[in-house]
């Protein structure tokens, strides 16, 4: 029988938040930021922690943590594009589905022709890019930006249930998707 009287050396979890701990929250911050950057960058430990340089210093300097992620991540393992730029937002999931060796289906033979760029819209294109991520067992995620801009990465389909608790932590407020 386990009572919370008896010690277990190997439960760390309920030692680390007990009544005597410590909590460093600046320590728990990081920790969850380098989670994050793991899941948004599989398999490439090096760019996880090229970018958590970048946001370590932007913590330590007083930026908020989503703007710290934002800023270190953009076009690397996430985007922050406009509301009413397609092009922009079609070259730069182009770019993150390329680091897995995929390839986004647009639904056109040349989806940089303007006729095409001229009906396109964002969410459309972050629904089609779902999909077709999808079916290679990735995730693309959005974060609300509190504006008319979409954000968001990739992720492993294996992560789809870790990710929105680690992002959430960090306060970003994510949905598969364009949700």
């Amino acid at each position: 029988m386990n009572t919370h009287s008896e010690y277990d050396p190997d439960d760390n979890f309920a030692r680390a938040f007990g009544a005597e701990s410590v909590l460093d929250e600046d320590a728990a911050l990081e920790a969850v930021a380098w989670q994050l950057l793991l899941l948004i960058n599989p398999g490439d430990e090096d760019a996880a922690m090229q970018q958590f340089a970048t946001c370590r210093d932007a913590l330590d300097e007083g930026t908020d943590p989503v703007q710290a992620l934002r800023d270190a991540i953009d076009w690397k393992s996430g985007f922050f594009i406009a509301g009413d730029d397609p092009a922009g937002l079609i070259d730069v999931l182009n770019e993150l589905a390329s680091r897995y060796d995929l390839r986004i289906d647009w639904g056109v033979e040349d989806p940089t022709d303007e006729d095409f760029l001229d009906d396109a819209e964002v969410p459309a294109l972050i629904g089609t890019a779902f999909d077709r991520l999808r079916e290679h067992h990735y995730t693309l995620w959005t974060w609300e930006t509190g504006g008319e801009d979409h954000a968001g990465w990739i992720t492993r389909q294996q992560d789809d249930e870790a990710l929105p608790l680690v992002a959430g932590a960090l306060g970003f407020h994510v949905r598969p998707g364009a949700g």
